[in-house]
């Protein structure tokens, strides 16, 4: 029987009868058979010794394709992980995935692994790779795998194993003495592991529960040859001294404090270039038909049930439980759940077969209250009080406690009640409202990094009411906003991806397949690249993320656009159409920058903290070169400030040398040297951030050219 293989240029490839993948690349070259670490077959990415047995669409993997990468750093995974089994023969393994930039693994070790230890770690993966182990893959039954960790003492692995659903297939792969439990696909041998660098440690719990066991998570990264990684570590280093926190720091724009974790405190320079972000953005969204409103942050958690926040996003968000409250201790919470389960099977049979189903999937008494709490809105309802705070967390009000209020974590749901609070007209679509109120997500306290991971933070929020008829053009709209503001930050939008429905997701397939479609027609008739992001949609709609690129080639995700139809459902919100008819709006969330915060830390590291003159905090500097000057020192200060210029003056008896060296670090965009002929001619002696000294120039000519560069509006 001949296999007919189709290479990506189009040409085929005969074989008499079923063949390997690393036979398929040896038939077409040396070169890529040496070069090769895995294919794709039909799409699926696999070893390189599978067996084809049919036609199909098949390309070899080098480590120049992001698939092929992909495929070596996992298998550096491997690499790391026995190695550190040989320096630590009873480190217990949990998981090591390859990431977009690398690699890590979760282990524990006795003492933890820190990069004190590295040097060791990677020289032993470099014996290890020498050794040139071949990597073979296993698959196993359930019993045997089980048998096969726990001989070998990994009970994290028996864990991963009684997780994998009954059907699945179990798969090992083995180099040498080393077994990990995975599903691959991985490179050939340990030998095609050349270029690796370990870059830090972290702590890590088990299953991410603060109550388990902690391991140590250990990162690397890896390329297909050394002259890669050099490139990628010195971008690092790079990235270092770009970091926002330690330039944050440096330029006093904003600080941290223990007592308000993941909230920035904007100190004045700061606050500033946050204010004028926040500003162009309102400026533009006036010009763009936006109507500019400002919401409540606590809502009864009322409005949060109807929304379907409280369903899905409970546990991102801060509750606040009314005046008097306990959290359950584990006796309170079997007895809830026990008293609970007996009431529940006298409800109507409609809802006690729902809750029943969810029961017999529940093993301890907490997941047992949180199914009856959940599943049954008779009993949720009565018990009102009692709730489920975050996963294994009940607090019950009590006392004087009545109401139970959160923070809002999005601006949608009051957007909401605005649409609702009258009766609304054809005409006044589409309705477009922007907020760029206060939002609070509580993220896990070890997830706080910076400006990029916050609890507190606002953004350029905006809410779109239209008619399913003006989908296209109103996302078009955006498209052309989302490309206006970009474009003066330099930063390179490199694509855009089009996320689809996840598996918890609220309103019928139909209504998602719409929408998805409505996305994807906006994005191919604006002529964007764009890839699918299946199953990463909002719980209420799909979303296009735009990807951007900074000065270090970095990618970012930053503007958003989602498109929904539940949320209008569940507010029961209508218009009255041209018929006189009653229909229901679809409406668009989209943010531009995204959230300020996170925009903010992205920008200062693309500019190093050098800001252009239109964003920079202060924008000229006014040095004097002695106290004699110091009057036109300030004469020429308070003229620019009268222009709108964000001028500041330094008279200090100090060396005009020094002066401009602290301007320097600051970043400051001009520093302007007075002394006794520009006092006389009425000029200035301008040094700018970028060319140095430019030599005198009038005052009159400074501000002309200084007024250019700030006037910048999107």
């Amino acid at each position: 029987m001949s296999i007919k293989l189709t290479l990506p240029d189009g040409s085929l490839r005969e074989f008499d009868g079923p063949v390997t993948a690393g036979e398929v690349a040896a038939s077409i070259g040396a070169g890529l058979a040496k070069a090769a670490l895995a294919a794709q077959v039909d799409g699926r990415t696999v070893d390189l010794d599978t067996v084809i047995d049919r036609d199909a669409r098949i390309a070899i993997l080098t480590s120049r394709q992001p698939e092929g990468l992909e495929v070596l750093r996992h298998s550096c995974t491997h690499l790391m992980a026995q190695a550190v089994k040989r320096l630590w023969p009873e480190a217990m393994l949990e998981d090591g995935p390859p990431t977009e930039d690398g690699f890590w693994y979760d282990i524990k070790t006795e003492p933890p692994v820190s990069p004190e230890d590295f040097a060791r770690i990677e020289q032993t993966m470099g014996e290890i790779a020498k050794e040139n182990l071949p990597i073979r893959r296993r698959v196993l039954d359930r019993d045997e795998a089980a048998r096969l960790f726990e001989s070998r003492g990994e009970k994290y692995k028996l864990d991963l194993i009684a997780r994998i659903p009954e059907g699945d297939t179990i798969s090992v792969y083995e180099q040498g003495e080393f077994i990990d439990l995975c599903r691959g696909p991985h490179v050939p041998s340990t030998g095609a592991l050349r270029a690796f660098k370990l870059l830090s440690v972290a702590g890590a719990y088990w299953k991410g529960d603060a109550r388990n066991d902690q391991l140590t998570r250990i990162r690397g990264t890896a390329f297909g040859d050394k002259k890669e990684l050099k490139e990628y570590l010195d971008l690092l280093e790079e990235a270092k001294k770009r970091d926002h926190r330690k330039l944050g720091r440096d330029l006093e724009l904003f600080m941290h404090h223990e007592w308000a974790p993941g909230e920035a405190i904007w100190l004045p320079k700061g606050n500033t270039v946050y204010d004028t972000l926040s500003r162009m953005s309102s400026e533009l969204h006036r010009r763009e038909g936006y109507l500019e409103v400002f919401t409540p942050m606590l809502f009864k958690k009322d409005l949060f049930e109807v929304s379907g926040h409280w369903k899905h996003y409970r546990d991102d968000m801060f509750i606040v439980p009314g005046q008097e409250a306990s959290v359950l201790e584990a006796p309170e919470i079997a007895d809830w759940a026990g008293r609970l389960a007996t009431e529940a099977a006298g409800l109507a049979a409609h809802e006690w077969d729902r809750v029943r189903g969810a029961l017999e999937q529940a093993g301890s008494a907490s997941e047992r209250l949180s199914v009856l709490l959940a599943e049954s809105p008779t009993l949720s309802t009565k018990y009102w009080n009692l709730f489920e705070k975050k996963p294994g967390e009940f607090v019950l009000l009590t006392g004087h406690a009545r109401e139970v209020y959160a923070i809002k974590p999005m601006n949608c749901p009051s957007h909401m009640l605005i649409f609702r609070d009258r009766r609304r007209s054809y005409r006044e679509l589409p309705l477009r409202i922007s907020d760029q109120g206060v939002l609070h997500r509580n993220e896990d306290s070890g997830a706080l990094t910076g400006l990029t991971r916050v609890r507190q933070f606002c953004q350029d929020d905006a809410h779109i009411f239209l008619s399913e008829e003006m989908i296209a053009e109103e996302i078009a709209r955006v498209i052309g906003m989302v490309r206006r503001v970009y474009q003066p930050f330099g930063l390179e939008f490199c694509r855009v991806y089009l996320s689809t429905r996840p598996e918890k997701a609220m309103g019928s397939k139909e209504q998602w397949t719409r929408a998805e479609q409505a996305l994807q027609q906006a994005i191919e008739a604006n002529g964007m690249d764009y890839r699918i992001n299946a199953g990463d949609g909002a719980f209420y709609g799909p979303k296009i993320d735009f990807i951007v690129r900074d000065a270090l080639r970095r990618e970012y995700q930053v503007a958003t656009i989602q498109l929904d139809y539940q949320l209008p459902a569940r507010f029961e919100l209508k218009y009255t159409a041209a018929d006189g008819s009653e229909k229901m709006p679809v409406v668009v969330h989209r943010a531009i920058y995204g959230s300020f915060e996170r925009f903010l830390g992205i920008v200062i590291e693309h500019f190093a903290g050098a800001f252009p003159v239109w964003l920079a905090p202060v924008q000229v500097r006014v040095l004097s070169i002695s106290e004699k000057y110091v009057d036109y020192a300030r004469r020429v200060n308070e003229v620019l400030l009268d222009d709108g210029v964000r001028s500041e003056v330094d008279v200090r008896d100090d060396k005009v040398g020094a002066k401009i060296r602290e301007a320097q670090l600051q970043k400051i965009p001009y520093m302007l040297v007075v002394g006794e002929k520009e006092q006389e001619t009425g000029s200035v002696a301008v040094r700018s951030r970028e060319k140095g000294d430019e030599g005198a120039m009038t005052l009159d000519a400074f501000r002309t050219r200084i007024g250019a560069e700030k006037a910048l509006a999107f």
